[in-house]
């Protein structure tokens, strides 16, 4: 815990997670002692990052902070950017695609396929629509033809598979990492691509000491940024292999955990 650590160097990046973390599950929003909380932060000259397993065309849900926010860690850390800057962005390759697609479908499991600009399905099932379009406020959203999403680099695979499965098929792909923020599917990204290395690239681009870093998340693909960050925050709602990996606890987002947190470091 941060309380049996030296004293810290000051915070100058906050970096958050999206789903569960800034955004509640319940309300589809963000609390307003976070926005509140996190324009505090802005005042005091503190730089704001998203950190977030969603590709860009999946983040329509941060418009009450988006004046706020100075750059992106997007796609587990598969691509990330300040402005129109491109800080970092790792595609997959060809071979480990098509072995994910192939097992999928053995399985008869759907896989959403993220291109470098567009989003396809493979072999689509109701789960799908279930999961993204009701479950993470995405129901206006219409993907694209697959064979023009596997056209372009593509940056992340989410197949709806089981751990087991999961754990049967990483061994015979070269070069991914797999996270895995609900028990429902995984994102699997190149191995250079995951939110705490994403970290890192940001920390370097911006000249920042990783001491001056804090990363606040609450699934299984946040574990890595949270600790590769100076202070890493695991949400009241998170699992308890998050937070066995995190300098501090805080509450739910629902119970104002961001804001809680911030009081305890910033303040």
């Amino acid at each position: 815990m941060v309380d049996q650590l030296s004293t810290p160097m000051s915070t100058k990046a906050l970096f958050f997670d999206i789903d569960g973390t800034l955004v509640s599950f319940r309300t589809h929003v963000i609390p307003q002692s976070a926005v509140d909380a996190l324009s505090r932060a802005k005042e005091q000259g503190i730089m704001i990052f998203i950190s977030t397993g969603r590709p860009v065309p999946f983040i329509v849900n941060l418009k009450q902070i988006a004046h706020l926010i100075d750059g992106y860690i997007t796609t587990n850390g598969a691509h990330c950017f300040i402005g129109q800057k491109t800080v970092s962005c790792h595609s997959i390759g060809k071979d480990d695609i098509g072995r994910v697609l192939d097992q999928c479908r053995q399985w008869d499991a759907p896989c959403i396929v993220v291109g470098k600009d567009h989003i396809g399905v493979f072999n689509p099932k109701p789960v799908i629509e279930a999961a993204f379009q009701q479950g993470l406020g995405l129901e206006d959203f219409r993907f694209t033809p697959l064979e023009t999403v596997l056209s372009e680099p593509v940056l992340q695979l989410t197949p709806f598979i089981s751990t087991g499965q999961e754990a049967e098929l990483m061994p015979t792909l070269s070069a991914c990492t797999s996270g895995r923020w609900t028990p429902v599917f995984t994102d699997i990204t190149h191995v250079k691509a995951d939110k705490g290395k994403a970290l890192l690239s940001m920390a370097a681009f911006l000249d920042l000491n990783i001491d001056e870093t804090m990363a606040f998340g609450d699934g299984g693909n946040d574990i890595s940024i949270i600790r590769q960050a100076g202070i890493g925050v695991a949400m009241g709602n998170a699992g308890d292999e998050v937070k066995q990996h995190a300098d501090f606890v805080t509450a739910s987002v629902d119970e104002d955990g961001v804001k809680l947190a911030l009081e305890r470091f910033l303040d």
